[in-house]
């Protein structure tokens, strides 16, 4: 069924200018709410359109409106509804799944898209009143971005405190979002640019742990007392952490501050169960990978109209893996621009791009999923931008890949498959 284009709202009269409409649509399925993006073009009282690609007619009379969406099947789809402001309202008549002759009636509801506005892409000063627990498909939309778009917002701690240090969200890695992405569609890929990450507060927390997964039998009989809480000094002048509370052995130890994002994530999929902020997958996540930082770009892929892209999980530092279940846990002030990529498969797994390197993030229930899927995921990468073939893919891989244990705190853990792109000078990207 159907695709969105971000049009012109006109509402002059019908008699003297055609109308051009956008709109969002969620169709109750038997209590899954299904969302799709509608373009309505009109002439006096004639309606034509698309609904996620697939061409629809039909007319609008008053606010009264009714329409018919044909798709590649030649099955029909008839939307009745009623216009009041910026919602529309109606009853959506379906073929059914398992019986095309057999019609099904479902609700459906409409709100209307804002219009992109005339001029270069626009930089948006966002600060967030709310945040979100779970990467979700059904949360309001903060604010709306077209490609090119810049947004400067802020983050909270993954418990949920702000930069003053005061408690504003449920802890859980509280995210900030979701932001509409006008024009991106479900098979679309995101493009994430990281432009500036900056910490806003002198203080991260932590813990004196070590994640089961790091544990042999023995290390664990001896960290029964590990999990304590640590606080760090962070020196935003020199650009170094430090236990706030050291032991003797510890008073001189520092860590580079290098901020990151360890959530990133775009909306699941019709069907799929809204995400945890804690889960990571094929839409990002809980990712907590220590290169999804400033200066680098991440792809992810669309499952939903408007992406709806969430942010959070600040970290100070991070070490491979995540091994203390917590990093350098901080707030942040975020910048970063969005793009849309069209015509191409999007991306198995999240991608990360440095100056210097590819990286393919993959996630399993184990360290051997973990890695398969980072494989794929670079192999895809390799095939689609330089034309590689699995033999040609495989000849880079084993003599340039490097893998990276990107998570082990999570319910899922993360390894990433990188490849330097010097390596890769020589080769012709496709298209070329």
């Amino acid at each position: 069924m159907p695709r969105l284009l971000a049009l012109l709202f006109c509402c002059l009269p019908t008699a003297v200018l055609a109308a051009s409409e956008s709109w969002l649509v969620t169709t109750d399925l038997w209590g899954n709410p299904a969302y799709q993006t509608l373009t309505l073009e009109r002439a006096g009282k004639r309606l034509t359109g698309v609904l996620d690609g697939d061409a629809l007619e039909g007319e609008r009379v008053g606010n009264d409106l009714r329409f018919v969406v044909t798709d590649a099947r030649k099955q029909t789809y008839v939307f009745s509804g009623k216009v009041g402001g910026e919602v529309l309202r109606g009853t959506a008549d379906y073929p059914d799944s398992n019986n095309p002759k057999t019609r099904v009636t479902h609700a459906f509801t409409a709100r209307l898209l804002p219009v992109r506005p005339a001029g270069p892409p626009r930089v948006h000063e966002f600060k967030p009143t709310s945040w979100s627990n779970e990467f979700s498909a059904h949360r309001k939309p903060v604010l709306t971005l077209w490609p090119g778009d810049t947004v400067r917002t802020t983050t909270l701690d993954s418990g949920g405190m702000d930069e003053h240090g005061v408690t504003r969200a449920l802890f859980g890695n509280p995210q900030t979002g979701p932001f509409f992405i006008a024009t991106a569609e479900p098979g679309d890929t995101l493009v994430i640019r990281l432009k500036r990450l900056r910490l806003n507060r002198t203080f991260a927390d932590s813990l004196d742990s070590i994640v089961g997964r790091a544990l042999t039998p023995g290390l664990a009989a001896k960290a029964t007392e590990l999990g304590k809480p640590v606080r760090w000094k962070l020196d935003l002048e020199r650009g170094v952490a430090s236990p706030e509370t050291p032991t003797e052995r510890l008073k001189h130890f520092t860590v580079p501050l290098r901020p990151m994002l360890g959530g990133l994530a775009v909306a699941p999929g019709f069907g799929s169960a809204s995400a945890s902020t804690g889960d990571t997958g094929r839409a990002g996540g809980n990712m907590d990978f220590n290169e999804v930082v400033e200066g680098n770009t991440v792809f992810l892929p669309v499952s939903q109209p408007g992406a709806l892209l969430y942010l959070g999980d600040a970290h100070a530092a991070q070490g491979d893996g995540e091994t203390s279940q917590y990093a350098l846990e901080t707030s942040m002030e975020v910048e970063f621009t969005v793009d849309v990529v069209r015509g191409k498969a999007p991306p198995s797994t999240p991608r990360v791009e440095s100056p210097t390197h590819l990286m393919a993030l993959g996630q399993g229930g184990s360290l051997d999923d973990a890695l398969r899927s980072a494989t794929q995921g670079l192999t895809q990468w390799l095939e689609q931008e330089y034309g590689l073939t699995l033999s040609e893919s495989a000849q880079v891989l084993g003599s340039s890949v490097q893998y990276v244990v990107a998570n082990l705190a999570g319910r899922s853990v993360g390894v990433v498959a990188k490849l330097e792109k010097a390596r890769l000078a020589k080769l012709l990207p496709v298209g070329r």
